[in-house]
C-alpha cells in the first residue's frame, strides 16, 4: 500500500477513534419528564399485558393509565397557557402572592406526579406477579343497571358505592366518554352547574312563562337527558324569571345566598308547584332521577346581626308574608295568649296582629324567649317550604326519592339562626342529603387549630352530622351531593397527600355515605378549564372563581387516589356494609333548644362524642322523636350532657322511656333543669322501671365515659384494641362485624397525627391470626399503623 494511502487510512481510523471517544465520555443528555413518565406507562402497560395473560384483574392500572395521559396533556396545555394558569391562580387568596412561581411550577409537579403514580402502580402489580400480595378483583359499578334499596345502591345484587364530581366541564355532552366513564365517575348530573341557571340541566323556575305554559326549549334539558345512566336532578332556586318580580316586587324580601327569593310568597309557590308537578311528570321513571331529586343547594336562613351571609343580602329583610306567618305561628305557640308572649319578651303588645319582631336579630339575645322563638320559627317555615315542594313533586311522581343539601354545619356548629333543623329535614326526604367536607388547617387561619394538636385531619363535621343523621333517620341512602374532601373554599393543599384522600374517603363512607360528588372537575377533555373558568371571572358567590387553584385538576395523584379508593371500597362492599350495620349501643340526647339558647353548646357536646368516638364502636344520638318512632332495643342507654334546656314534651319522652324500663345516665343536675324559655323545671327524673345514674356535677368526662361504657359492655366489641401513639390519646377509629363462622372483620384508619403501635386481642385471651384482606399478607398482633393509614383485617381465633 503506498504510504500516502496509509497515512490517510491512519487519519481516518484516528479520527474514528477520536469520535468515539467522544461520544462515549459524553454523559447522555437527561431525558425529560414527559419522556420519563411515558417510559413507565410503557412498562406498566408491559405488565398488565403479563397480569392479563395470567387472568389476574388490572383495572387498578388501567386507571392508573388512564389519569397519566389525562393529566401529561394538562401539564403541556398548563405550559403553553401560563398566563391563564397564573390569573387563576390570583382569585384564590392562600395562593395569589406566589402566583406567578406556581403557575410556572405546575407542568413539572403535574408530570412528577404522573411519575409516582405511575412508579407505585408498577411496584404494587409486580409484587402481584411475584405473589408477595393478592388482590380482590375490582368491582366495576354498572352505571346502567343500579338498583335503588332502601339503604343501598346495588350493582349486579351487590352494594355499591357510587362516585363521580360534583360539576363536569360543563358545555359537554352527557355522553362524553372523556368524562362520564369509570375513572371520573359516570353519573348523568341533572343539573349542577352553577350560575347558568338558563342554560343548564337543573329543573328551575325559568321553565314557566308568564302565561302558565312551559318553555320547551329549557323543558328539554330536563327531559332528553339519556335514559341510560344512573343519576339525579337538582331544583335550583337561585331566583325568579324577571315576570315574576314585576308581579310581585316583595319577591326578593327574605332572600338568603342559594335560595333567591321569599319561600313564604305565594306567588313563589305557585311557580314552583306548576314548575316541580310538570318536571315530576315527565322524567318520572328515568334513570337520571333514581338517585332522586336535590330539592334544594345548601339551604340556610341566617338572621343575626353581623353574620358573614349579610353582604348577599340574606335575610336583611322580611317580606308581609313571612312577618304574618310569624304572627300566626306565636298565636299558636302561646295558644292565644297575649299575656304570655308578653310576659316572654317583656313587650306590651295588645294582640298577636301588634307583635313586632326586629330582624336580623342581636346576637346578645341568645338565650332570651325571643330569641328561641324567633330560631324556632325560621326552622319551622323552612320544614313547611321544604314539605311543600316534596308534596308538589310527588302529586305527579308519587315514588320519586328526595334529598336536600343539607350544610353538616348547620349541625354540628352552635348557631342556630339559620332556619335549618337537620332532624326534621332528615326524617321529611327519603334520601339523607349533604355536602360533607374533611379538610386540613383552615387556610385563613395564621395559627393552628385545636384539634391539630392530636389528628391529622379534622373530621368532627363529617363524623359527628353522620352519625347524627344516621341515628335519627335510619335505613336511608347518604348522598353527599357536593363532597369536600379533596378541597373546599376554606382549605386547599397543592400537594395533598393520597393517604389523606383514602383515609377521608374511607372514613365517611364507614359513616353512612353511600354516592358522593367530588367537588369538582373543571378541566375539558383537551386540558384546558372549563368554559365558566375562562375569561373575566365574576360570579355572585366569589367562591368558585378561585376553586380550580390548587384543586384535584392539578393533582393527578389526588384524582387517582380518588377513584382507586372508590373501586377498592367497592370490592369490599359487603365487608363494609357489615361494618356499618352495628348497632349504636350509646345514645347521646340532643335538644333542639338546648341548641339554640347555649352560645357553645355543640362544642360541648362534641366533647364527650370525642372522648368515646374511639371505642370501638358506632356512636348514636337520641331525641324526642326518635325515642317515640324507633324500636328502643336499638340502644342500651341514654346519656344527657351539658343540655340544660329542654321542652316539656323531650323531658316526658325521657320520663318515659325510664318508666318503660330504659337506661339513662344524666351528668349532673344542671341537664334538663330548664324549659325552652329558661323557666325553672320543678320536676326531676325518676327511675320507674329503668335506671338513672345520676353522676355528681363534678364528675368528668372520663368518670361519666367510664360509667357510660361499664352499662353497654355487653354491646361492645369482643375484640379489644390497645394503641399507643405519643399523644396521651387515641387516634385510631376502628370497627368489629362478626362473622357467621365465628371470625371477624375488623376496619382501622388513625386519624391520629403519628404513627400508632396497636395490639389486638381477643377478650377470652385467644391466640388471634390476622390477614390484611387488601394485600393478603399476615399481620402479628403487635403492628404499627400510619398516621392516615388504612386497614381492612380478617381475624381468625
Amino acid at each position: 500500500m503506498p504510504r500516502k494511502q496509509t497515512n490517510k487510512s491512519l487519519q481516518s481510523l484516528l479520527f474514528i477513534l477520536v469520535i468515539t471517544v467522544f461520544i462515549s465520555c459524553k454523559k447522555e443528555e437527561p431525558k425529560s419528564l414527559e419522556a420519563q413518565a411515558q417510559d413507565k406507562i410503557e412498562t406498566l402497560t408491559n405488565l398488565m399485558d403479563t397480569a392479563k395473560a395470567k387472568s389476574i384483574d388490572v383495572t387498578r392500572e388501567e386507571t392508573t393509565v388512564w389519569f397519566a395521559h389525562e393529566f401529561l396533556k394538562f401539564a403541556n396545555w398548563d405550559e403553553a397557557h401560563q398566563d391563564d394558569i397564573e390569573k387563576l391562580f390570583g382569585y384564590y387568596a392562600p395562593l395569589a402572592e406566589d402566583k406567578k412561581k406556581s403557575a410556572e411550577d405546575l407542568p413539572d409537579f403535574e408530570r412528577k406526579k404522573v411519575i409516582q403514580i405511575l412508579d407505585k402502580s408498577i411496584n404494587d402489580l409486580e409484587q402481584v406477579l411475584a405473589g408477595k400480595i393478592t388482590r380482590r378483583p375490582v368491582a366495576k359499578v354498572d352505571w346502567e343497571n343500579i338498583e335503588v334499596a332502601k339503604d343501598m345502591f346495588l350493582s349486579h345484587g351487590k352494594p355499591v358505592f357510587l362516585y363521580d364530581y360534583f360539576s363536569k366541564t360543563v358545555g359537554k355532552p352527557l355522553t362524553n366518554t372523556s368524562v362520564y366513564n369509570d375513572y371520573l365517575g359516570n353519573i348523568y348530573h341533572g343539573g349542577s352547574t352553577l350560575y347558568e341557571v338558563n342554560q343548564d340541566r337543573a329543573i328551575n323556575p325559568y321553565i314557566l312563562k308568564e302565561d302558565g305554559t312551559f318553555d320547551q326549549e329549557k323543558l328539554k334539558l330536563i327531559t332528553d337527558i339519556p335514559d341510560t345512566n344512573v343519576g339525579f336532578l337538582i331544583l335550583w332556586n337561585m331566583g325568579m324569571p324577571d315576570w315574576v318580580h314585576k308581579q310581585d316586587p316583595e319577591i326578593e324580601k327574605g332572600r338568603s345566598l342559594f335560595t333567591g327569593f321569599d319561600i313564604d310568597n305565594p306567588l313563589a309557590r305557585k311557580v314552583w308547584s306548576d314548575v316541580i308537578q310538570k318536571s315530576g311528570e315527565l322524567t318520572k321513571g328515568k334513570k337520571v332521577t333514581q338517585m332522586g331529586y336535590i330539592l334544594s343547594n345548601e339551604p340556610h336562613w341566617f338572621s343575626e346581626k353581623g353574620h358573614w351571609t349579610s353582604r348577599f343580602h340574606e335575610m336583611t329583610e322580611l317580606s308581609s308574608y313571612t312577618i304574618d306567618k310569624l304572627k300566626k305561628w306565636l298565636e299558636v305557640k302561646y295558644k292565644g295568649n297575649i299575656k304570655a308572649l308578653n310576659k316572654n319578651w317583656n313587650t306590651s303588645f295588645k294582640n298577636f296582629a301588634a307583635v313586632e319582631i326586629e330582624i336580623p336579630i342581636d346576637k346578645a339575645k341568645q338565650g332570651t324567649p325571643i330569641w328561641y322563638d324567633w330560631c324556632r320559627y325560621n326552622m319551622d317555615r323552612s320544614i313547611d317550604w321544604f314539605s311543600y315542594l316534596q308534596g308538589e313533586l310527588r302529586k305527579t311522581n308519587p315514588d320519586a326519592d328526595t334529598s336536600i343539601k343539607i350544610m353538616p354545619n348547620m349541625f354540628t356548629e352552635s348557631g342556630r339562626t339559620h332556619g335549618i333543623d337537620t332532624e326534621a329535614l332528615t326524617n321529611l326526604t327519603s334520601m339523607i342529603g349533604n355536602d360533607a367536607k374533611i379538610r386540613e388547617h383552615d387556610n385563613r387561619l395564621n395559627k393552628p387549630e385545636a384539634w391539630e394538636e392530636r389528628y391529622s385531619y379534622f373530621w368532627e363535621e363529617m363524623s359527628v352530622s353522620y352519625d347524627f343523621m344516621e341515628s335519627v333517620s335510619p335505613k336511608k341512602i347518604n348522598f353527599n351531593s357536593e363532597s369536600h374532601f379533596l378541597s373546599a373554599s376554606r382549605w386547599r393543599k397543592l400537594d395533598l397527600s393520597t393517604d389523606f384522600v383514602r383515609s377521608t374517603t374511607w372514613l365517611a363512607t364507614l359513616h353512612g355515605m353511600d354516592a358522593q360528588l367530588a367537588w369538582f372537575w373543571a378541566r375539558d377533555p383537551d386540558g384546558s378549564p372549563e368554559d365558566r373558568l375562562e375569561g373575566e371571572l365574576n360570579f355572585f358567590d366569589p367562591a368558585l372563581a378561585g376553586s380550580f387553584a390548587g384543586s384535584v385538576n392539578m393533582q393527578p395523584q389526588v384524582a387517582n387516589e380518588y377513584t382507586q379508593v372508590m373501586m377498592d371500597l367497592n370490592s369490599f362492599s359487603e365487608e363494609l356494609f357489615a361494618l356499618r350495620n352495628q348497632k349504636r349501643p350509646l345514645r347521646l340526647f340532643y335538644s333542639e333548644a338546648s341548641a339554640i339558647n347555649i352560645k357553645h353548646h355543640m362544642e360541648g357536646l362534641f366533647h364527650m362524642y370525642e372522648s368515646l368516638y374511639f371505642e370501638g364502636f358506632p356512636l348514636g344520638y337520641a331525641t324526642e322523636k326518635s325515642i317515640k318512632n324507633q324500636d328502643q332495643s336499638n340502644w342500651d342507654a341514654i346519656l344527657v350532657y351539658k343540655t340544660q334546656y329542654a321542652t316539656d314534651a323531650e323531658f316526658e319522652t325521657l320520663q318515659n322511656y325510664l318508666n318503660q324500663g330504659g337506661t339513662v345516665i344524666l351528668d349532673g343536675e344542671e341537664s334538663l333543669s330548664l324549659n325552652e324559655y329558661g323557666a325553672k323545671r320543678t320536676q326531676k327524673l325518676t327511675e320507674g322501671k329503668g335506671v338513672l345514674i345520676q353522676m355528681d356535677k363534678k364528675a368528668s368526662i372520663e368518670t361519666i365515659k367510664s360509667k357510660a361504657l361499664e352499662l353497654i359492655s355487653n354491646s361492645l366489641p369482643e375484640l379489644v384494641l390497645q394503641e399507643t401513639n405519643g399523644l396521651g390519646a387515641k387516634g385510631c377509629v376502628w370497627r368489629v362485624a362478626k362473622n357467621a363462622n365465628g371470625s371477624y372483620i375488623v376496619n382501622l384508619l388513625n386519624i391520629g397525627k403519628n404513627t400508632a403501635k396497636l395490639n389486638l386481642s381477643h377478650k377470652n385471651g385467644q391466640k388471634l391470626e390476622l390477614t390484611n384482606m387488601m394485600t393478603g399478607e399476615a399481620l402479628n398482633s403487635d403492628f404499627e399503623l400510619k398516621s392516615n393509614g388504612v386497614l381492612l383485617l380478617n381475624v381468625t381465633q
